[in-house]
């Protein structure tokens, strides 16, 4: 005869086990950071197939979530050889290890670089302006040293972060973006500058062009388009 209190433990033990599999999104996104902080593995599967096809990469777009929701929002204008390889809450000491495997590997011709907003933010731990300043240096560095031409471009206007209450964002969004202007001739690259297009005189975004005054609209989008695709047409991208 079975004892009804081993009954009762092997059923509290399983309670436990199903619960500890069943892991909410914040537990699934603490527990990548912990195995994959970089998260390399997010485009590891493309990345491959692409280079085993052997498929010729223009520009690879490499950012955060504002790179990411480009694709997602306006997918016409990821035309055949433009990779977006944008991650969602990242910063630029992320972006710098997804390097090497999510920008040279794929041997493009350019690399459009936009970063920034998640370092003011902290999303992955306090930062200065220097240190931003020294992961896009390294950035520009690692893909100018394999051939690649960089297009720099401006952290877009945020008057606030929703995930960041009562931060100041336009005074280091402001200063980034200046530094950005002035020294991307002595990194080797190309300033791409998307504030005129976005930006109120207070340095919020434009009405209409942001969902909750970060991430772009399909207007916000179309906006950035209408500075770069000159730039990517004269290049023949």
């Amino acid at each position: 005869m079975i004892d009804r209190r081993s009954l009762f433990a092997a059923a509290t033990l399983l309670g436990l086990s199903t619960a500890a599999r069943a892991q909410t999104p914040e537990d699934a996104a603490a527990k990548r950071l912990r195995e994959d902080w970089p998260w390399l593995g997010r485009y590891a599967e493309d990345n491959r197939r692409r280079i085993a096809a052997g498929e010729r990469t223009g520009i690879v777009f490499l950012g955060d979530s504002i790179t990411e929701g480009w694709i997602g929002k306006r997918p016409a204008f990821f035309t055949t050889g433009r990779v977006n390889r944008g991650i969602g809450g990242q910063t630029t000491p992320q972006m710098l290890v997804r390097t090497m495997a999510d920008v040279v590997a794929l041997r493009p011709r350019a690399l459009h670089l936009m970063a920034g907003t998640n370092d003011i933010a902290g999303n992955t731990g306090l930062m200065t302006q220097a240190d931003t300043q020294n992961n896009l240096t390294a950035i520009c560095q690692i893909a100018r040293a394999n051939g690649i031409t960089v297009l720099l471009a401006s952290v877009p206007p945020a008057a606030n972060f929703p995930w960041r209450p009562g931060l100041d964002t336009v005074t280091p969004i402001r200063a980034i973006n200046a530094w950005l202007r002035d020294h991307a001739h002595t990194l080797g690259a190309r300033f791409v500058d998307y504030t005129p297009a976005l930006s109120t005189a207070d340095g919020a975004m434009k009405p209409g062009y942001a969902t909750d005054g970060v991430h772009p609209t399909e207007a916000g989008y179309d906006a950035m388009a209408g500075i770069l695709q000159p730039i990517l047409a004269s290049m023949h991208l």
